[in-house]
């Protein structure tokens, strides 16, 4: 006879890729800067070898190493670009507020052919973002 209990489901808090860059404070530079996002931790704090940057509930952890060169998927997979997908509720206002800082667009705001609207974002590493949603 199996005893069936009941599991309760822990919560996820979120879930974060980590890029090896060539340079951990341009790359904070770039994803603050450009992107909005806030510096929530660095180490150490000059000449920083780790950090995580975090807008909302998007946050990016980068560590540099200098035996190791950032790889993003488009380097091997030209077809499967994206380093990561950023969820978002409204894309278009995202896209406007970018398009007022300056940034430039990798692909534009548009709806995808696998059903999604967003746009690409390159970082100084060459790392794709995809800020979206379904349609």
């Amino acid at each position: 006879m199996r005893l069936e209990r009941a599991v309760s489901k822990a919560k996820l808090g979120g879930i974060a890729p980590l890029f090896i860059v060539s340079d951990v404070a341009r790359s904070i530079a770039f994803y603050c800067d450009s992107l909005g996002f806030a510096a929530e931790h660095k180490a150490p704090d000059v000449e920083p070898f780790f950090a995580i940057v975090q807008r909302d509930g998007a946050m990016i952890f980068m560590k540099a190493d200098r035996n190791v060169a950032p790889l993003p998927n488009h380097k091997r997979h030209h077809y499967m670009k994206w380093d990561a997908y950023v969820s978002v509720a409204d894309p278009d206002a995202l896209a406007a507020e970018f398009a007022e800082r300056g940034v430039t667009f990798s692909d534009p705001l548009r709806d995808t052919h696998d059903g999604l609207r967003g746009f690409e974002i390159s970082d100084p590493d060459g790392y794709v973002l995809f800020f979206g949603r379904p349609r």
